[in-house]
């Protein structure tokens, strides 16, 4: 209920209360006073025939009462006089005229007691008050009451009833409460009215305070209280409405500043207090966020954090996070729905190999399905999903061209709420770019000098790097590795003939021929010259033999076109496994070494696996 309506409320019940009680005590007061005129006159009625009849008895008139009686009850307003004779005297006198008998229980009572009785009944003519007084013998005052009656002092001698009229009075009563009542109601309404006159100013200031205070609650500054009076409320009017011209410009001020720094688009019916919290709060994380990310010391702990960020901060469950090559030629997964380097899942996989065909990276734009269902033909997945889900595409860019693309998997259903939640994620990405790019830079940096220039191939350094790696990674998984170690027959005599350029182009047409036989998850390493090791997992339907031997028979088939005429070359290998050859990989390494002197000290161009056999040989020889 609004102040308005609870200040007439109490005016009307403080008045409506005043009536009823001013009322309630005037008709209390009024029936006091009537019953007790009523008790008077009754008396003063009872005397006078009390009086009366003794003069009748001295005067021998005694016989003559009823005429006095009903002469009396002619009086306007006495209905009824009786006198009603007591025992004793009923005893010496006779009973009397037919009337003045006992009629009831009170009178009755009056002769026994003698006390009066007094009660109001409501009769045909309206109410009546009747009241039964009785005679006491006395010897006191003249006459004499014991000279006639033969009686003590101190007997009921009789009694007289009398009823009187109240209608007279009632009117009267009614009459004048009716008066007050006007009277009241009159005082009343002024005083509703005088009251509300001067409780006008705080009603209309509290009910501007609640509206000012209910849209600054809704971040709605502009609200102003329209009262100018100079008394205390005029204070209040005056001091809320500068505050609220203040809390306008300089939170509008804020807002507006941190909502460029995070490129959010302030609408017009946005919470001012609501939108700068979340966005200040979001400002924090994000600085919180920056610095971890910095401290991070690898690019692939900086995406885990990424993923991180999108399911703590955002609640998204699906997502995956792509890093575009370089040379903008492929693209590769590196965190699907929170597994490192999981496999593509949301995405057709022909976005990896072609980064061109990924809508997000080509364009540079944000790719949004929940808004256009069809934007995108490469959004898929091929497990079932509980709903419809669409997808968010955002690219973020490194030295100006896309470097990472994060996708957002969700429901359609609650798309607009992400929407909303773009230029939040958005910040976070975008204060993370510079990290990712700096990284990303300073892993290109290493990897060059991880790889040979000539044939792109890692080198003998990224092998001491690396190899400590892959043995706790191997011992971990249980898993057998070959080792491949190959060098080219007779090359000395390719760069003494054809010169050194020849030799160059031959060691590169190797190292391509060796990553086309080489599967993914393989390495082959430029050992030092012209000899190359192949580093792979074995299973059971590949083995280092095989490669071994496949390789060897491409290299032999390998045709080299040189100026003027074809080369052909070919190779020879020597292959041994971890941990069967070895508890160290550089052991391993220097076994499959003795299988290549083997394979060259046999003629060459064949595959030879390592046995015991030749460590002896190689002691022999020593």
């Amino acid at each position: 209920m609004k102040l308005q309506a609870k200040t007439t409320l109490l005016t009307v019940s403080l008045s409506g209360a005043m009536i009823v009680l001013l009322i309630t005590v005037s008709l209390v007061s009024f029936r006091y006073f009537s019953l007790s005129t009523a008790k008077d006159h009754v008396r003063s009625a009872a005397e006078i025939v009390r009086v009366s009849l003794t003069e009748a008895m001295i005067n021998g008139v005694i016989k003559q009462r009823l005429q006095f009686l009903e002469r009396l009850s002619e009086v306007d307003g006495l209905l009824v006089a009786r006198v009603i004779r007591g025992p004793h005297v009923v005893a010496q006198f006779g009973e009397g005229f037919e009337g003045e008998q006992v009629a009831n229980s009170f009178e009755r009572e009056v002769l026994t007691t003698g006390k009066a009785i007094f009660n109001m009944v409501e009769g045909e003519s309206g109410p009546t008050f009747q009241g039964t007084i009785p005679f006491v013998a006395t010897n006191v005052g003249t006459p004499n009451c014991l000279a006639c009656h033969k009686v003590i002092n101190g007997t009921v001698l009789g009694a007289i009833t009398i009823h009187l009229s109240m209608s007279r009075l009632k009117e009267e009563a009614l009459i004048t409460i009716s008066i007050m009542f006007v009277i009241v109601l009159v005082f009343a309404s002024f005083f509703t009215y005088f009251f509300r006159m001067q409780i006008s100013p705080v009603v209309q200031t509290a009910q501007g305070v609640s509206d000012v205070v209910a849209k600054a609650k809704d971040g709605d500054f502009s609200g102003r209280i329209d009262y100018r009076g100079s008394d205390e409320m005029g204070v209040i009017a005056r001091d809320l409405n500068q505050l609220m011209e203040h809390l306008q410009n300089n939170l509008g001020n804020i807002s507006h500043d941190v909502s460029r720094l995070m490129r959010y688009e302030l609408k017009g019916n946005t919470n001012l207090i609501t939108t700068t919290t979340e966005m200040v709060e979001t400002l924090l994380e994000v600085s919180q966020f920056k610095q971890a990310v910095e401290e991070d010391q690898t690019i692939q702990e900086v995406y885990t954090r990424i993923g991180y960020m999108l399911m703590e901060n955002f609640g998204i469950k699906n997502f995956s996070i792509y890093e575009v090559s370089n040379d903008k030629e492929y693209i590769k997964p590196v965190m699907v729905d929170g597994d490192v380097d999981g496999d593509c899942r949301w995405c057709n996989p022909e976005v990896l190999h072609q980064a061109d065909s990924c809508r997000a990276q080509r364009t540079g734009h944000i790719i949004d399905s929940i808004e256009n269902e069809f934007i995108c033909s490469k959004f898929m997945h091929d497990e079932p999903v509980d709903e419809p889900v669409g997808h968010l595409c955002i690219p973020t860019f490194h030295s100006g061209i896309v470097g990472s693309i994060i996708q957002i998997v969700i429901p359609r259903q609650h798309g607009h709420l992400y929407q909303k939640l773009m230029p939040f994620i958005r910040v976070f990405l975008r204060e993370s770019a510079s990290t990712v790019e700096t990284k990303r830079l300073l892993d290109t940096l290493r990897e060059t000098t991880l790889r040979d220039a000539l044939t792109g191939l890692h080198n003998r350094r990224f092998l001491e790097e690396y190899l400590e790696t892959l043995l706790a990674t191997t011992k971990r998984k249980e898993q057998r590795l070959s080792f491949l170690v190959m060098d080219l027959d007779h090359f000395k005599e390719v760069n003494d003939t054809y010169g050194h350029d020849v030799g160059d182009l031959v060691l590169k047409s190797l190292g391509s021929l060796f990553t086309a036989q080489v599967r993914n998850s393989d390495l082959v390493i430029r050992f030092g010259g012209e000899e190359f090791l192949v580093i792979l997992q074995e299973s059971e339907d590949y083995s280092g033999r095989q490669l071994a031997e496949k390789i060897r028979q491409a290299v032999e088939k390998l045709a080299i076109q040189i100026p003027g005429e074809v080369l052909r070359k070919t190779i020879s290998i020597g292959v041994a496994g971890y941990p069967s050859d070895g508890e160290d990989l550089w052991d391993v390494i220097k076994a499959a070494d003795l299988a290549l002197y083997e394979a060259k000290r046999k003629g060459r161009n064949r595959v030879e696996v390592y046995s015991s056999n030749l460590q002896n040989l190689d002691a022999v020889q020593k």
